[in-house]
């Protein structure tokens, strides 16, 4: 039998039970692909990741309880924190090599680890009427990069958003993004993130999901600079950066709340 150690983090946070849970696993070679879905199955977290680190590279994959996924931006941070805090590593910078290329996480100052991650700037669309049927108030604009994106006027149709999976399970996208301007001077915009034929249902914090939602800000906005909330019920906060029309940064804390083995 042999085990493997496996951490799980709370990301952007800075206190438990908060931000997003992620469960990370070091290996020194892969897993087969179905042992490390089941193993993202059985922890039934939104993503599990796994790495395989060579030399200064750290090759990152990522798994739901379903599917194996191009990007996720929690788990992402979730590692950068178990490598840096928990793994000792002494440089300030960790390249992650993906099926998404190259991502990097810098070690900032006060605990925060800032994300460089690819854009991924949305597009008007035509909604199919699944997504339509899904959702209990119609927004100003439908939107589409990876996932859909509804914009709405406030804040509070976003905290009021209801989805109605029985509809928005026939929609062939990956995950549901709600978001409007922020009514808090504190931060500009906000967002839900909602999974589509998963056992996720809500997301709690997206990282990925801000790599449409920054660009997009931002060009309304007219900012650079932008911090966000994630208004699910355990919350988190982002703040990020476009970087240029390519990369946008997002960065936050992250704090470790579990150790322990897998047996296989």
């Amino acid at each position: 039998m042999a085990s493997y150690t496996f951490y799980q983090v709370d990301a952007f946070t800075d206190h438990l039970f908060g931000g997003n849970p992620a469960a990370v696993c070091p290996l020194d070679q892969w897993l087969p692909t179905e042992t490390m879905q089941h193993l993202a199955q059985e922890n039934n977290l939104s993503e599990t990741a796994f790495y395989v680190q060579e030399q200064d590279v750290f090759n990152i994959r990522w798994f739901t309880p379903e599917v194996e996924i191009d990007l996720a931006g929690h788990p992402t941070l979730a590692t950068a924190y178990v490598i840096f805090h928990e793994l000792g590593y002494d440089k300030d910078t960790i390249h992650f090599e993906s099926k998404s290329g190259p991502l990097y996480v810098h070690k900032k100052a006060d605990f925060v680890l800032e994300m460089d991650f690819p854009a991924r700037m949305p597009h008007k669309v035509n909604p199919p009427i699944s997504l339509i049927m899904g959702i209990n108030h119609q927004p100003k604009e439908f939107l589409k990069s990876r996932d859909y994106m509804l914009v709405y006027e406030t804040e509070e149709e976003v905290k009021r958003f209801v989805p109605d999976f029985e509809w928005l399970n026939k929609v062939d996208t990956l995950g549901i993004i709600v978001t409007a301007k922020s009514q808090d001077p504190d931060y500009d915009f906000v967002s839900r993130f909602f999974v589509p034929n998963s056992v996720i249902g809500e997301d709690p914090v997206t990282g990925s999901a801000h790599a449409t939602l920054v660009p997009y800000w931002s060009s309304i906005l007219d900012k650079t600079h932008l911090k966000a909330m994630q208004v699910s019920k355990r919350t988190g906060i982002l703040n990020c950066e476009v970087k240029d029309h390519q990369r946008v940064s997002i960065a936050g804390k992250a704090i470790l709340y579990m150790k322990g083995q897998y047996f296989l």
